[in-house]
């Protein structure tokens, strides 16, 4: 049976941010087009902030943290900022070891 789960991403290019809004489920099953057009919407040399807007995610598994945690590690040289972190990414983070890290990045 063929999961019906996806993600959806939307870029809104601000003057001194570029804003990642987020959709759906982050999960193993669905992470993959996000991770190929990464370099599309995240290349960009004219702003050194990327706002990664979590509020409309319903579903986070391990391997969508994994992936958060590589895109936050990926653009380090950017100014990385978590706005509308759900509960569930806080509760994975917990489970990992990573809250305070994460943490570090909300806005």
């Amino acid at each position: 049976m063929k999961s019906t789960q996806s993600i959806n991403w939307y870029i809104k290019q601000e003057v001194d941010y570029i804003q990642v809004d987020l959709s759906g489920s982050l999960t193993r099953d669905t992470l993959f087009p996000l991770w190929e057009q990464r370099h599309s919407f995240l290349s960009t040399e004219l702003c050194n902030t990327i706002h990664w807007n979590l509020s409309d995610i319903d579903v986070i598994d391990s391997a969508g943290l994994a992936l958060l945690v590589e895109l936050l590690h990926l653009y380090h040289t950017k100014n990385n900022r978590l706005i509308n972190l759900p509960q569930s990414v806080s509760d994975l983070a917990i489970l990992f070891g990573l809250e305070d890290w994460l943490i570090s990045f909300k806005l």
